[in-house]
This record gives structure tokens, C-alpha cells and sequence, in this order.
């Protein structure tokens, strides 16, 4: 199971494509809402939630997700529940994936020393010990993170590549008539 965390402030495009193509991919993910049910998008749209923060359970997580957005990623980054299922991912092994400033999350908690990462332009000083790429996503370790909303489709396909492998992220983009801007390795 992944986790995508959703607070107040969340860019809708990186939340909702990313959920979107994974369920395509038939990837088991639940939305989390962080201090609510209903979850009010930097761009004023709403969504309900999948589930609560407490509903949450490590012992069932795959992966954690984390949309960017402001001042979403300030509202993730001060949430117990992010934090504990962030570090229960790093410290496990598992997928953990921040899209647009959300990778400052992971920057702020150390999590990015000694890996390649991107974040949208301007927040790479918070990358603490990253090795910051000018590319639209790059995966590093367990690690995905991508620029922004404009990336959303490359972050989709590396998350997928990741647990499902590179046929089954080509096929799902496909389908959606998405062609050749598959992420290069760094």
C-alpha cells in the first residue's frame, strides 16, 4: 500500500495525476488526509480523502507520496503522521517520492544526503547534501523526487517503473497518449 499525503495547499495536478496513473497501474494507494477528510487545494479544489491520518498502518506501507503545493508542503512537513511514515519508509527501504517543493521535506530531515534529487526551481538550497539535477525527475535509491506539475507524467512513470518495472509504466503513460518523455538515468 502507498501512502499519498494530502494537506491544505496541495498542488492538485501533482496529487491527482500521480493517484490516477497509479491506479491505472492497479497499484494499491490511499489518499491521506492530513487534519481533515477534505483536503482544499492550492487551486481551490477540494477531495475527500481515502482515509485519515489515523487510519494509517506501516505494517501495510509500500511507499509514501508527497504532492508539493504551498502551503501544502509546509502543512506536510509539520504533520507527526508524515514525518513518523517518512522515516518508517527511509529507514525501511522503501519507495518515498516528493514532487515540487515537497522534496524539501526530505531535505530538511536529511534524507537526501548522497542521492541526485530535483525539486521545483528555487527551493534547492533546502536540499541538504543532495546532489541537485537539472532534470525533470530522477530517481536515486529509494528516493523519487520531480520539478513540478509539468513533470507529473515522468514522476508518474518513474514510480511506476520503480515497483511494477518499465513495461508496465510504457504501457500505462501509453494509454494515455503520452509519448517519449520518459525520464533519462542520471
Amino acid at each position: 500500500m502507498f501512502y499519498m499525503f494530502l494537506a491544505d495547499g496541495f498542488e492538485e495536478t501533482e496529487a491527482l495525476v500521480t493517484l490516477d496513473m497509479m491506479r491505472r497501474a492497479k497499484l494499491d494507494i490511499k489518499t491521506v488526509g492530513i487534519g481533515s477528510s477534505v483536503i482544499c487545494g492550492t487551486h481551490g479544489i477540494k477531495v475527500l480523502a481515502d482515509i485519515g491520518e489515523n487510519d494509517v498502518n506501516t505494517d501495510l506501507c509500500d511507499g509514501v507520496i508527497l504532492p508539493g503545493g504551498m502551503p501544502g508542503t509546509e502543512n506536510l512537513f509539520v504533520s507527526e503522521t508524515v514525518n513518523a511514515v517518512t522515516d518508517y519508509c527511509y529507514n525501511g527501504g522503501k519507495l518515498i517520492c516528493a514532487i515540487c517543493a515537497a522534496p524539501i521535506i526530505l531535505g530538511r530531515k536529511g534524507l537526501l544526503k548522497g542521492h541526485n534529487a530535483v525539486c521545483f526551481p528555487g527551493f534547492e538550497d533546502e536540499l541538504d547534501g543532495a546532489q541537485v539535477k537539472n532534470v525533470p525527475c530522477v530517481k536515486s535509491g529509494n528516493i523519487i523526487t520531480a520539478k513540478g506539475a509539468g513533470c507529473v507524467f515522468e514522476f508518474s512513470y518513474e514510480i511506476i517503473s520503480a515497483v511494477k518495472g518499465k513495461e508496465t509504466a510504457e504501457e500505462v503513460i501509453s494509454t494515455i497518449q503520452h509519448k517519449g518523455l520518459f525520464p533519462k538515468e542520471v
